[in-house]
């Protein structure tokens, strides 16, 4: 590994079953990209990662719609509404931030900083942020009240110096696998709470960019949030609050529960392929 950030890396892939979760990970995402409906059809099949990533992403603010509604939405078939309720706003937030993503992958190794900035302006923006603060920082006077259950967010004099270290990480994809760099980054979003609304939004959306820009889903067929929705969600909170406890056990925790969560995301994208075979994603 050959900068300081995949060199600090690591020791965490040397944690107990940690190379070996990783591994799983990666032969799913393998597997994913041999079916047959990725030969020809992958940007349909992306496109319905999508749907269903942000169904799950919104799920796991606490937000339940149905994908057949988000599918439409998200196609233009159903309008917002002109005053939506705060459901739909996250909603809409999930819907913005995931398909933001799609065009990130692309710049990631070089403007990694304008990647988290432009995610966060894609998913407060319906969730009434004001202009001014979208993709910057939070400031002393702003107060965020999301995943308390991680405890208190990184003090905002802190934010700055911590958002830098996440912009590292992302510069890491490549001597770092792109796994493990989409689990470091989401969990640092969700701790550190950078900004005032939609963290979590972001955190997500950001280890989608990651493991698609990385090469460990290259298709963008995966659907990481679906992932972590199959575990469960006091199981995702618990291992986000296990890593935010700084410890060697809470890392290797939510890095395990990073790659379970990968290995059932390559399997929610195969069927999102055979959905596409069978002409269910219209």
């Amino acid at each position: 590994m050959s900068s300081p950030v995949a060199a600090s890396v690591e020791p965490l892939l040397r944690l107990p079953g940690v190379t070996d979760a990783v591994a799983a990970a990666r032969e799913a995402c393998t597997q994913l990209r041999w079916h047959q409906a990725l030969r020809r059809r992958i940007p349909e099949a992306a496109a319905e990662s999508r749907v269903r990533g942000a169904r799950e992403t919104a799920f796991l603010d606490g937000i339940q719609f149905p994908v057949e509604t988000v599918r439409d939405l998200s196609r233009g078939a159903l309008s917002w509404r002109d005053d939506p309720l705060p459901d739909e706003q996250v909603l809409r937030g999930a819907v913005q931030v995931t398909a933001e993503a799609e065009h990130l992958r692309a710049v990631l190794s070089a403007a990694p900083r304008q990647v988290v900035a432009r995610l966060h302006t894609a998913a407060a923006t319906p969730l009434g942020v004001e202009a001014a603060a979208l993709g910057r920082p939070r400031g002393p006077e702003a107060v965020c009240a999301e995943l308390v259950e991680l405890g208190e967010p990184v003090a905002a004099e802190r934010v700055a110096a911590r958002l830098d270290g996440i912009v590292e990480l992302l510069r890491a994809v490549g001597p770092v696998p792109a796994g493990v760099v989409g689990a470091l980054v989401h969990a640092e979003m969700a701790v550190v709470r950078p900004f005032e609304r939609g963290n979590g939004l972001v955190a997500r959306a950001l280890e989608r960019v990651v493991v698609q820009a990385g090469g460990l889903d290259p298709t963008g067929v995966a659907v990481p949030e679906a992932g972590h929705r199959s575990l469960g969600q006091t199981a995702y909170v618990g291992a986000l609050a296990a890593y935010a406890t700084g410890t060697q056990d809470g890392v290797r925790l939510w890095l395990l529960h990073c790659c379970e969560a990968m290995v059932a995301a390559a399997a929610e994208g195969t069927r999102v392929a055979d959905a596409v075979l069978a002409g269910r994603t219209a």
